[in-house]
């Protein structure tokens, strides 16, 4: 038997910073890049990269907030909900992920 919690994530949005960004805004809703580089425990840089990228390709939308840009799955996209379905898919054995990003919120 193959224990599943110990197996990577896949990267099927092009890369693991991809990926892994959108699996988080998928339960976060909405965040800014510093935030997620924290909960992802990954570089600034890798998660900068990663959101531009994923808001060029259609799937993020930011937004300016005083000086903070936030960002989120974007609500124009033309297969939002199979994505939302997707990614919640994805996120179902994402145990410690979840625990990170309750952690945060509840420190809010």
């Amino acid at each position: 038997m193959v224990n599943t919690s110990s197996m990577p994530m896949p990267s099927p949005f092009g890369s693991a910073a991809r990926s892994r960004a959108l699996l988080a805004l998928a339960l976060m809703e909405e965040t800014y890049p510093r935030e997620l580089a924290r909960v992802l425990e990954m570089p600034l840089f890798s998660i900068q990269k990663a959101l531009a990228s994923l808001e060029r390709d259609g799937l993020l939308a930011s937004r300016l907030l005083g000086r903070t840009r936030l960002y989120g799955l974007n609500p124009r996209y033309l297969a939002l909900r199979e994505l939302r379905e997707y990614l919640e898919r994805l996120a179902t054995r994402e145990f410690e992920l979840r625990r990170r990003i309750n952690a945060r919120r509840a420190r809010v």
